[in-house]
């Protein structure tokens, strides 16, 4: 089959852009996943900065994060790829102790979020997130493996501070664009464990079930910091 010049011209153009293609995508993915100790501990003191604008800012209301049994923290999500593109980021989730989640907070197990949908429903690069568990059931699944929202775990823009009420939802989620918290949905992204930065931080192999439900697991210097914010501004309140 013989060519048209426009052909030859749109095949060198593809040939020229993929290169370049191919290594922007990388290199803003990469940034994402690629981390050592010292990331984890920044990406640690990175979330307790946004837990504090959170409840400084009294976007939600204390009384639905009093009652959440857990809470994932996703500072910097970012987005990569064009057109429909991606996005990643990582966060440290922790639960309330006792079996009824009415104890102090637990040692932070750090886990990963992905999919298409996260960041491009609030706008920006890069967004802030904050995922309340409301109940065991989805607790469970969490800790368990992969979660996809809307699929294996109902999911809601969560409340502002002023709700009277809030759905029966599993998880309310929040994000964060230009310093103001508002719900957000998260339909499609998914969340699991980063079981390689737990290793990093822990220096052992554990689940997340025995980081954040156990007691022998003691908080790294920025996750020891994360834990007294949460619990000398919510710990107390009645669920």
């Amino acid at each position: 089959m013989v060519r048209t010049s426009f052909q030859k011209v749109l095949e060198t153009i593809i040939r020229r852009a993929l290169p370049c293609f191919i290594t922007s995508t990388l290199l803003m993915i990469l940034p994402v996943f690629a981390a050592d100790k010292q990331k984890d501990e920044d990406t640690l003191r990175q979330a307790n900065l946004v837990l504090q604008g959170l409840l400084n800012s009294k976007s939600i209301s204390p009384t639905l994060l009093s009652k959440a049994d857990c809470v994932l923290i996703l500072p910097g999500v970012k987005k990569f790829g064009f057109g429909v593109g991606g996005s990643g980021g990582r966060g440290p989730l922790l639960c309330r102790s006792g079996q009824d989640f009415k104890g102090k907070w637990s040692t932070p197990a750090m886990y990963s979020v992905g999919g298409a949908s996260v960041g491009f429903q609030i706008g920006g690069s890069s967004s802030d997130f904050v995922l309340l568990l409301m109940n065991p059931k989805v607790v469970n699944q969490v800790l368990n493996g992969k979660t996809k929202m809307g699929t294996d775990a109902t999911a809601a823009a969560g409340p502002g501070a002023t709700a009277a009420s809030a759905s029966d939802a599993d998880i309310f989620t929040y994000g964060r664009a230009k310093g103001v918290f508002a719900g957000v949905s998260l339909g499609g992204a998914t969340v699991e464990p980063d079981n390689d930065a737990n290793y990093r931080l822990y220096s052992k192999t554990l689940t997340a079930t025995d980081i954040v439900r156990g007691t022998d697991t003691k908080p790294s210097e920025e996750g020891k910091a994360l834990v007294t914010v949460l619990n000398s501004k919510i710990g107390k309140q009645s669920k």
